[in-house]
């Protein structure tokens, strides 16, 4: 039995009011009674905002936001044994304080020991609009998430703690379960999707598949934290109601890795091809400039090519996540949109070109 809430229904006013209080935020006020309602559309995690009401006039804040495994059990599976959970709540723990992304300050951060519940208890930021992947967005949202990524991988460049996290680097084995995990999924993909992707997509597909274990053992050169699903839905605007442009959300795939992994998987599944051909090029240089910003440069000639390769991980999630996680109509309309934004991008760029490349240069 875990010693935390495991989900929404139940948390109760005391641990409430223990984790306000270490946070030095509640004073001589208690939580006189409070509401919760699921919020959001994860499919790996459950979201609540809870609604408090006190005693007494209070800087405590009216709401807050708690996430918690998920409740399905196909959905739980694949993150605890995944270590998704884990990955979550060691960035907040651990790395959060490293970088100027703007994240939801966390009150509770707990898991238990075999990675199967968990809680996190943050900062509702309130903001105007959530991302929406199916609906896309415009391009000052894109450059606002550009420059977010760019404040993640330079502040983390090479960095003594995210290197040393043994939590970031996975459990022994992890890599070949997922390889084989993932020729299964893409059997599952390519019948759920064959005549939803365009015939060129599909033969993408199969190409990474027949690639995937060179996909994932490619050994970056310039390793960073990565965020790891860095797409709409894991961004918010207008934080604050509007005082500040953008938060970043949902790190329980963040990794140690090549940056520019989350500048492919956000410029191909993350954006789409309507907004992203023409306006790549200037995206990409707004990602050079804010690297430069922030001490950690990156020539043109190595950004495309880390760029080339990372435009697969879009492919890469949208197939493994579609056959391993809880299926909802959504959640099929967004891993097609995903791998349709993927491959176009991919294409552009003969992505498996440059992977087969790698191999023979080892550069990453």
């Amino acid at each position: 039995m875990a010693e935390f809430p495991t989900a929404p229904g139940e948390v109760d006013s005391a641990w409430l009011e223990l984790q306000l209080g270490k946070a030095g935020l509640l004073g001589q006020a208690r939580i006189a009674d409070f509401t919760w309602a699921s919020i959001g559309t994860g499919q790996v995690g459950d979201t609540a905002r809870f609604a408090l009401r006190y005693d007494r006039p209070t800087a405590a804040p009216a709401t807050l936001a708690g996430k918690f495994a998920s409740a399905d059990p196909t959905s739980r599976g694949t993150a605890a044994s995944m270590q998704l959970y884990v990955k979550e709540v060691g960035f907040y723990r651990d790395l959060a304080g490293l970088i100027e992304v703007r994240t939801p300050r966390v009150y509770a951060a707990e898991i238990n020991a075999d990675g199967t519940d968990f809680v996190l208890l943050f900062e509702d930021l309130a903001p105007e609009r959530g991302g929406n992947q199916l609906e896309g967005c415009g391009l000052a949202d894109s450059e606002a998430a550009v420059r977010q990524a760019a404040a993640l991988h330079g502040a983390t460049k090479a960095h003594p703690a995210v290197l040393g996290a043994n939590w970031l680097h996975g459990r022994e084995g992890l890599l070949g379960e997922i390889g084989r995990l993932y020729h299964q999924a893409h059997v599952i993909f390519r019948e759920r999707y064959d005549g939803q992707l365009a015939s060129d997509a599909l033969a993408l597909c199969d190409a990474l598949d027949l690639r995937v274990e060179r996909w994932l053992n490619r050994q970056p050169e310039e390793p960073c934290l990565i965020h790891g699903d860095f797409r709409l839905d894991n961004m918010l605007f207008g934080v604050g109601s509007g005082a500040e442009p953008i938060a970043i959300v949902d790190w329980q795939t963040c990794a140690i890795g090549c940056g520019m992994t989350d500048v492919g998987y956000f410029m191909g599944c993350g954006i789409g091809s309507d907004l992203r051909r023409p306006n790549e090029a200037a995206l990409l240089a707004l990602y050079a400039e804010e690297m430069a910003r922030h001490g950690a440069p990156i020539a043109q000639d190595v950004m495309m090519r880390r760029y080339r390769i990372g435009a697969l991980h879009g492919l890469f999630t949208a197939v493994f996540s579609a056959a391993f996680v809880v299926r909802t109509e959504r959640g099929d309309a967004n891993f097609l949109s995903m791998a349709r934004g993927a491959a176009e991008l991919a294409l552009d760029h003969d992505s498996i070109g440059a992977l087969d490349a790698m191999m023979e240069t080892g550069q990453c």
